[in-house]
């Protein structure tokens, strides 16, 4: 078992889904678009409203690394952005890839905790990325080689 986090960014995810890729090197496993639904033309389920423009992703996954999964989609793409009260974690075997991933992720963003060597690694650093998604970049000494 384990828990995949679904991020919405309300109809921002085509511009979100290309900065993980360039950022992280995240790669597209499933995108499927509002225009792709098979029950396209039925009546949305109560309390859904309109579905969004056909060409906004309605559901899409990412691979990042081995082992990591997220799932995005622009949502109905209303709203603001929020992404409160949770971090992905991004745990990366040397100091060079994780300084790389931290600065990538940082482009357009936020540095919450500057890169630093810590009690529990050789560099750790927080960063909220242009979407406002906060990141723990990190040096995993426990990492499988």
């Amino acid at each position: 078992m384990s828990v995949q986090p679904y991020l919405f960014f309300n109809g921002r995810a085509e511009e979100a889904i290309e900065f993980y890729k360039k950022a992280i090197g995240a790669k597209v496993e499933m995108l499927m678009r509002f225009g792709e639904n098979p029950d396209k033309g039925k009546p949305s389920p109560e309390g859904c409203g309109p579905m969004p423009d056909d060409n906004k992703v309605m559901h899409s996954s990412l691979r990042i690394g081995a082992d990591g999964l997220i799932m995005i989609s622009d949502g109905m793409g209303a709203g603001s952005l929020e992404f409160k009260g949770i971090s992905l974690t991004l745990p990366v075997k040397t100091e060079a890839e994780c300084t790389r991933l931290f600065n990538a992720l940082a482009d357009g963003g936020e540095v919450q905790m500057p890169l630093a060597k810590t009690f529990f690694s050789p560099l750790f650093g927080c960063v909220g990325d242009k979407f406002g998604v906060s990141w723990m970049v990190i040096v995993d000494t426990q990492q499988k080689s």
